[in-house]
C-alpha cells in the first residue's frame, strides 16, 4: 500500500492530489491522508481516504497500517513542518513497517527542517526539490483574468522555469515504484524560461482571447494579495524569489526527462489544462 499525504488539500496539495490520480492508473493500491476525508471529492474512485493531522503525529497510526511506501510534504498548512514533529510523523511510520518515503521539499531553499530528520530516521529516501509551481499562477492571476480579463502584476519581465504539477508527481510515482531512486535529490524545472509575461500570453492563448497586463509595483500587489488571504510572510518569501531571479534567472534542468523518460510539459501545456481555472 502507498500513502499519499496532501492529495485534498489546496497549494501542495495539487501535487499529492496528481500522485494519486498516476498511482491509480498505474494500478496501484492508494491510501490518502486527509485531516478532512469529506474534502476528498476529486480522487479517483477506490482510493482509501484516511483521516489524520500530519502536525499531530498521534493521529496518524491507523493511516500507516500496512503502508510501505510513501509520499510525503514537508509543508503543513502554510508553514514547514517543525523538525521534531516531522521526526515523530517519520518514527511513527517506521514503527508501522514505512520502508521508503519521497519527499516533496523545494529547490532554492530545500526544506532541511524535514529533510534532515528524513535523513536521521533509518528509512529510504529519495528527495524532491522542484522549482517554482506552474499552478502558482492560477492563484495569483485567476481571480482578476476571470473577473476583468486582466493581470496587475509586479515582475512581469523576470524569466522563470514553472513546472507542471503533473510532472513533480510523475518523478514523484516514479521513485515510489522503481527502483534506482533511493538517496536521490531530483532538483527539477519546466523545460523553457519565460517571462511572467510569457505566461499570460500563453493563458491567453488557451483561453483564445487576449488578457490585459499591468506592471504595478510590489507593493500594490502584496496588498492584494494579502487581501485574497494570502499570509503577508508567504508573500515576501515569493517576493524574495522574484527579485533575485531579476539578475539571476533560474537555469533550465532536464531531470523530469532524465526520471521518467519523457520530456517536461511546457508552459503552454499546463494552460491548456487548466483553462477552467481562468474562466
Amino acid at each position: 500500500m502507498i500513502l499519499v499525504m496532501g492529495a485534498t488539500g489546496p497549494g501542495t496539495g495539487n501535487i499529492g492530489r496528481t500522485v494519486v490520480h498516476q498511482l491509480v492508473a498505474a494500478g496501484r493500491p492508494v491510501r490518502a491522508l486527509s485531516r478532512d476525508p469529506g474534502r476528498a471529492v476529486r480522487l479517483p474512485d477506490g482510493v482509501e481516504v484516511v483521516k489524520g493531522d500530519l502536525g499531530r503525529p498521534e493521529t496518524l497510526h491507523t493511516a500507516f497500517k500496512g503502508v510501505d511506501r510513501m509520499y510525503m510534504m514537508a509543508i503543513d498548512g502554510w508553514g514547514v513542518l517543525e523538525p521534531e514533529t516531522a521526526a515523530e510523523v517519520l518514527d511513527v511510520a517506521r514503527g508501522a513497517g514505512v520502508r521508503h518515503v519521497v519527499l516533496l521539499s523545494a529547490s532554492d531553499n530545500p526544506l532541511v527542517e524535514v529533510e534532515e530528520p528524513l535523513r536521521a530516521s533509518g528509512l529510504d529516501w529519495t528527495f524532491l526539490r522542484p522549482g517554482e509551481f506552474a499552478v502558482n499562477t492560477a492563484d495569483y492571476w485567476g481571480p482578476s483574468i476571470r473577473d476583468k480579463g486582466e493581470v496587475q502584476d509586479a515582475y512581469l519581465d523576470v524569466r522563470g522555469v514553472p513546472i507542471h504539477e503533473a510532472d513533480v508527481a510523475a518523478v514523484a510515482v516514479t521513485a515510489l515504484l522503481e527502483d534506482g531512486h533511493v538517496g536521490a535529490i531530483y532538483t527539477m524545472t519546466g523545460p523553457e524560461s519565460l517571462s511572467r509575461r510569457d505566461q499570460v500570453r500563453a493563458i491567453g492563448a488557451a483561453l483564445g482571447r487576449d488578457i490585459s497586463i499591468k506592471d504595478v509595483t510590489p507593493e500594490k500587489v502584496r496588498v492584494m494579495m494579502i487581501d485574497r488571504g494570502w499570509p503577508g510572510e508567504v508573500v515576501d518569501h515569493i517576493f524574495n524569489y522574484f527579485s533575485a531571479w531579476v539578475d539571476n534567472p533560474p537555469e533550465v534542468l532536464s531531470t523530469v526527462e532524465e526520471v521518467t523518460g519523457r520530456p517536461a510539459r511546457t508552459y503552454a501545456q499546463w494552460a491548456d489544462d487548466h483553462v477552467m481555472d481562468f474562466r
